[in-house]
């Protein structure tokens, strides 16, 4: 994607930020998968940022960045991108590191969206509701990554795709306590013992 393309994806804002070497800071919440790929991203990169937790859709200084409200949102001087995508592809433009592939699974068991289902149906199918949509993502994940993988996801070196899986498989895991056997998903639980070993990782 071109640079005027990027472009496209960013605002600026005049207050309070001046063209410089100053750390970019990233505000991030750290049970976010979008959030926790970006950190990836900057970890692998070497590059300083100042890590901003919000815990609120609410928060007044998150809000004065996007207006959403939701995370990540990245400020690089004068540039502020507050989409993962958009910001990924920031910072490979800027900063290089090879790109592959990117995962959908993510949206269907966002937080935003997994309580909403909660207040709907009833706080008993939440669980269950991101439990399904994983998996099912996981199911086709796990096929498409046979022909691919190496020590990582797609090759022998961290490309886009291990940003994305990473965090997905961590969260499917640990916050939705999904049942991943050997058996049934033997690469995906490969590539997370390979990433839990990673310091960039271990990071995050």
């Amino acid at each position: 994607m071109g640079s005027s393309r990027l472009r496209s994806n960013q605002s600026s804002i005049s207050e309070g930020m001046e063209e410089g070497n100053q750390a970019m800071k990233l505000y991030s919440h750290p049970m976010s998968s979008c959030s926790r790929r970006v950190r990836l991203a900057l970890n692998l990169k070497g590059l300083k940022y100042d890590c901003i937790n919000i815990t609120s859709t609410n928060h007044p200084e998150l809000l004065k960045v996007n207006p959403m409200g939701y995370v990540p949102a990245l400020i690089d001087g004068t540039i502020v991108i507050s989409d993962s995508y958009a910001i990924l592809l920031y910072l490979e433009e800027k900063y290089p590191l090879q790109v592959s592939f990117s995962s959908s699974i993510q949206p269907l068991q966002n937080m935003t969206l997994v309580n909403y289902i909660g207040e709907i149906v009833g706080p008993e199918e939440k669980l269950p509701w991101a439990q399904l949509h994983i998996r099912k993502g996981f199911v086709a994940l796990e096929k498409l990554l046979m022909k691919y993988a190496g020590k990582y996801a797609t090759g022998d070196e961290i490309y886009l795709a291990d940003l994305y899986i990473a965090p997905q498989l961590d969260n499917a895991i640990n916050r939705y306590k999904l049942d991943m056997s050997q058996a049934e998903f033997p690469l995906l639980i490969k590539l997370n013992e390979t990433y839990r070993k990673l310091p960039s990782f271990q990071q995050v």
